[in-house]
């Protein structure tokens, strides 16, 4: 474990801090669909009500029909702490299992399938990393009071640190009331890990001019002169999936069928969201079919898997991917493969956990306070 600069607790990149989550045995790489089908219904007839499983609404088919729960990441993480399972099944990624760690009881166990489904965006913030830049941040601007906002797609120490600097946690539906007591409580912002969400949420307070930008890769490429000056400071991090997505994939939607609507997650980039009928998070563009009248047709601007769960759940509305054969699922969603599910439903019918996920004491508390002051807005 490392020290931090400007905090009081220790933490580790989280590359380190989860290097010991174990791999899919080889007996289970090869399992077809209705063997596998069968054996996890099997594993959960067992365990009862000793399990509930969690399906983000990125992922797949195979994981979301098995889900007791489909959702946002906090959302899922509330549920799980609502059903008292003993045992927690993330169908997601290491920093939202993170989340339910925080928010389950102490003797729940959560329990992440695989080791390899971690956020790339969330690796574009380390904690560690952006103590050292708070440092030249603050230096930067000796007379502000700068508050730290963290997205929820960040790693819990990152969570710990804003809180240990006065800030706290936002959600892409609540970052525009983040910034506000944010504002109300400090001069400057720092938002990370998500540019564009912050671009976005900027434009939405009327405080576009007010952005400057923090490269952390490029020693170079930080104006500090401009930090001191602007009131937003944006971490340049950002989705792999949202930022895709193009203007003109919207313009051959629109030419494809003129009467086709789009809507986009905030996450995308500030032309694509201008350029769109509607944006918001996932619980609003599932919101947004569900309202939809039938015969309408909509193109969705987000993780394909979800505008697929759309397109079954509601087939009297034409739904469709804004780009296309273009548009990709997110790499380390797609980690959680079926067969990691039978796996760890297998071995906790046999008493063996696999893969949990423990969040620091420390971290633990100060990631709590962090959500206690988004939950305050």
């Amino acid at each position: 474990m490392a020290n931090m600069e400007t905090a009081e607790f220790e933490t580790d990149l989280s590359l380190f801090k989860y290097d010991n989550l174990e791999q899919l045995p080889p007996r289970y790489r090869d399992l077809e669909e209705n063997e596998r089908t069968e054996r996890i219904e099997a594993a959960l007839a067992e365990l009862g009500d000793d399990v509930v499983i969690l399906g983000h609404n990125y992922q797949r088919r195979e994981i979301v029909e098995h889900a007791d729960f489909i959702g946002d990441s906090y959302q899922l993480s509330k549920q799980a702490a609502e059903a008292d399972a003993e045992y927690v099944i993330f169908g997601g990624v290491t920093f939202m299992a993170e989340s339910a760690d925080i928010i389950t009881d102490d003797d729940q166990s959560v329990i992440l399938p695989s080791m390899e489904a971690s956020c790339p965006m969330a690796g574009m913030a380390e904690a560690l990393q952006v103590d050292s830049a708070w440092a030249e941040i603050t230096a930067a601007a000796p007379d502000a009071d700068i508050i730290p906002i963290t997205y929820m797609n960040s790693y819990a120490d990152l969570k710990a640190f804003c809180a240990s600097q006065g800030g706290l946690v936002c959600t892409s539906s609540n970052a525009h009331k983040a910034f506000e007591y944010a504002f109300n409580k400090g001069d400057k912002v720092l938002f990370l890990p998500d540019k564009h969400l912050g671009e976005n949420t900027a434009h939405r307070l009327g405080m576009e001019d007010e952005i400057a930008q923090w490269d952390p890769w490029d020693p170079e490429g930080k104006d500090t002169a401009e930090v001191a000056e602007r009131d937003i400071i944006l971490w340049d991090g950002y989705c792999q999936v949202h930022e895709r997505f193009r203007v003109e994939h919207i313009e051959q939607v629109r030419e494809d069928n003129p009467d086709a609507k789009v809507i986009v997650h905030p996450e995308c980039r500030r032309e694509v969201v201008e350029a769109a009928d509607k944006a918001g998070s996932t619980a609003t563009i599932c919101e947004t079919i569900e309202n939809a009248d039938p015969g309408d047709t909509w193109a969705i601007g987000t993780e394909v898997h979800l505008t697929n769960h759309l397109q079954r759940w509601h087939p009297d509305v034409n739904v469709v991917p804004l780009c296309g054969d273009a548009c990709m699922d997110c790499n380390a969603m797609r980690q959680i493969d079926p067969n990691y599910l039978t796996w760890v439903l297998e071995e906790l019918a046999c008493g063996r956990e696999h893969n949990v996920i423990e969040v620091a004491p420390e971290e633990k508390e100060l990631a709590g306070v962090a959500l206690d002051r988004m939950l305050e807005i």
